[in-house]
């Protein structure tokens, strides 16, 4: 689920040489190419954000103003909370890439539940180092530039990783051991069930059964045995099984209709889950056939 950023802003010398976007579970990522001899901006949003310095060309100063001025470097990061103004200001330097990240709280309260504290969504960060959350975002800002990009689950784990680790959110101390209530449970299997065929995401789960992504996955388990995944693949397994043992398909075939990626992709699945290999089962089972 995505949603559009609001922000005013007030720019002057500052020329846009590219930009790139992409949504993800939360978060609205921009990646912005800009040429800014003598510039500034002005900016204040509704919406939390996080401003990466990726790349800077040129000998003069970029610098950020929020309770005082800070100056920017490669690889520098800030984040601001909701509602905060921020100025920016930049002499001599010829070239910038940034990436800009908004934030919908809403969904990281729905993905998080109780684990995220969310006095740190109000804590001002300016100008700060840390290569671990570098590194995914400068994941984040290849994705965007990706002209042919990956699945969006691979989006959406970016966009997770990189909640978790800016606002610090972490496991409960002690495991909650509630389980699913028989109604909670049944939407859940019916859902995957009836979906086996397309990607099934945590989220949808989750919403189904009014839990947070993090409440759902401990509580599925707890219930069940194995993750929510896990039992998804079973799925696909059981369906693979029933159109080997009725159908006369190619297996690349019944790995698109059970919802893999491609044959490769059934195979390791299907042996992980039996054992056996698909051509296997197929020659085991076939005195079974009618």
């Amino acid at each position: 689920m995505s949603f559009h950023p609001r922000m005013t802003s007030t720019l002057s010398g500052i020329s846009v040489l590219d930009a790139r976007h992409r949504a993800w579970n939360g978060i609205v990522a921009d990646v912005w190419d800009v040429c800014c001899q003598d510039a500034e901006g002005e900016y204040e949003s509704p919406d939390p954000r996080l401003f990466v310095a990726l790349q800077m060309r040129g000998a003069g100063s970029f610098a950020l103003d929020v309770s005082g001025t800070q100056r920017v470097s490669s690889s520098s990061i800030t984040y601001v909370p909701a509602g905060r103004y921020l100025r920016s200001q930049s002499h001599g330097v010829a070239y910038v890439r940034h990436l800009d990240l908004h934030f919908d709280v809403a969904t990281l309260r729905r993905q998080f539940g109780s684990a995220l504290d969310e006095r740190r969504l109000d804590e001002l960060r300016v100008v700060f180092q840390d290569e671990q959350l570098l590194a995914i975002c400068q994941l984040i800002a290849a994705e965007c530039m990706n002209p042919t990009p990956l699945h969006s689950l691979y989006g959406d784990s970016l966009a997770t990783a990189l909640v978790a680790k800016l606002f610090e959110v972490r496991e409960a101390r002690e495991r909650q051991r509630a389980k699913l209530s028989d109604h909670q449970l049944q939407l859940a299997m019916e859902f995957m069930e009836n979906n086996f065929h397309e990607p099934v995401r945590l989220s949808e789960l989750a919403a189904l059964t009014g839990l947070s992504q993090v409440q759902f996955s401990r509580a599925f388990k707890e219930t069940v045995g194995v993750p929510p995944h896990a039992r998804l693949q079973e799925i696909r397994v059981r369906k693979v099984q029933e159109y080997l043992s009725t159908r006369d398909w190619p297996l690349t075939e019944i790995a698109t209709v059970a919802g893999f990626a491609d044959q490769a992709h059934l195979t390791r699945v299907f042996k992980r889950v039996t054992g056996l290999t698909p051509a296997y089962w197929a020659r085991l089972s076939a005195p079974r056939r009618k």
